[in-house]
């Protein structure tokens, strides 16, 4: 494992052990040059391939002829910026164990340890690479959509930036809530070379997953959002059997209206906005009249997830779903009045529907009176017939 230049009789050790460690003597003539050699090892769990939240342990090992110094250990992270680890055991001064704190995929990149001591005189660099698999947007993302709408949900994976080289697999999932049952809508893999290769799985909503994306690119298209479209959609990454998710909560929101159709002269209509489910504590709903006044504003209390208004007017309506300061989604509702024609027909129906009711209780009152009255004509006549036939039996028997 060693090699002596003929020429500059520099001598070159070759994959360096920590049983290398010693003096090495140098005798050229009657010349001897000794120099003694401190050697390093520097390791990281599970090979420097991690998912989101892991946390790792790095161990320091150093080898020396001459009585192991102490060592003071400082590390850089990938952004150049110090990192202060947990120091887990340093009793022979032979091994430091250090745990960091956990990881996200942003600290992808090449690390520092930097090895310092007074006596001997160390300061020694030593570089090591970590990898983090994930995702380059958050773990949560809120998202909003307004019925019939189309909307996109997209997960970045960070695999082809940090030039990852292992095999992975991942899924989408999507559940209505917390609590739910999760049911699968898509399968994928990608392969050391970086290909991914997908499969759709759940026919349950029609969605679509567009293939002109870039591999490192997972997204799910709905064309027709639905009010039972929104949920959790998650995305989860697996390496060898540790799991890194980053999940989506679509908000759905929808308006409509109670009688629907133009609104009559005098009559009153009810809007309803709607989402589909529970709000952040700085979500509101707000109903608007547009070029209304104050009096045609009305705002949900917190934690409601349906807001109605009463109109007696038509006029353009807005419902507006605020977050903090941010209008994340509105949805308007024009409200249109009746044709005069229509109010004098729907006036004069129910006009003509009252007189023919009270016709038909008259009807009914002065054919019961009739009948009663026919009745009792046909009881006087049957008992005329009986009294003359009782007459005439008389009269036969004289």
């Amino acid at each position: 494992r060693s090699e002596i230049n003929p020429s500059s009789k520099y001598l070159t050790v070759l994959d360096l052990k920590l049983s290398d460690a010693g003096i090495y003597t140098c005798e050229y003539g009657s010349r001897t040059v000794s120099i003694s050699l401190h050697v390093f090892k520097l390791t990281i769990s599970l090979d420097g391939h991690f998912v989101s939240n892991e946390v790792p342990e790095l161990t320091l090992m150093q080898n020396s002829s001459h009585p192991l110094p102490n060592l003071n250990i400082t590390l850089f992270n990938s952004n150049n910026n110090i990192v202060r680890p947990k120091l887990l055991q340093n009793k022979t001064r032979q091994k430091y164990i250090l745990k960091l704190e956990q990881l996200e995929a942003t600290d992808s990149g090449t690390w520092m340890c930097h090895v310092h001591s007074d006596s001997p005189l160390i300061n020694q660099n030593i570089p090591f690479d970590v990898k983090v698999l994930g995702f380059q947007n958050s773990a949560f993302e809120r998202k909003y959509a307004a019925v019939d709408s189309t909307v996109i949900l997209s997960w970045h994976l960070n695999f082809q930036k940090i030039k990852w080289k292992q095999v992975f697999t991942g899924q989408l999932q999507w559940k209505e809530e917390e609590s739910a049952t999760a049911h699968e809508l898509l399968d994928f893999n990608v392969t050391a070379q970086g290909e991914q290769h997908k499969t759709k799985i759940s026919s349950r909503f029609q969605f679509e997953v567009p293939e002109s994306k870039p591999e490192s690119t997972i997204e799910l298209r709905l064309p027709k959002v639905l009010f039972s479209h929104s949920g959790q959609y998650q995305c989860q990454l697996a390496y060898n059997r540790r799991y890194v998710q980053s999940k989506i909560e679509l908000v759905v929101m929808k308006v409509s209206a109670n009688p629907v159709g133009p609104l009559p002269r005098g009559a009153e209509m009810t809007l309803i906005c709607q989402v589909s489910g529970p709000l952040p504590p700085n979500t509101h709903l707000r109903w608007e009249r547009v070029n209304g006044t104050q009096l045609d504003v009305k705002e949900s209390k917190q934690h409601e997830v349906k807001l109605e208004v009463n109109v007696s007017a038509a006029g353009l309506w807005n419902c507006h779903l605020i977050e903090g300061n941010d209008r994340k989604i509105s949805l308007n509702y024009p409200v249109e009045e009746a044709p005069t024609w229509s109010s004098y027909v729907v006036i004069g129906a129910s006009t003509g529907g009252s007189v023919f009711v009270f016709g038909l209780a008259c009807l009914c009152i002065i054919s019961g009176i009739s009948w009663q009255r026919r009745r009792q004509q046909a009881k006087r006549m049957a008992r005329a017939r009986q009294y003359l036939l009782e007459n005439k039996t008389c009269q036969c028997q004289q």
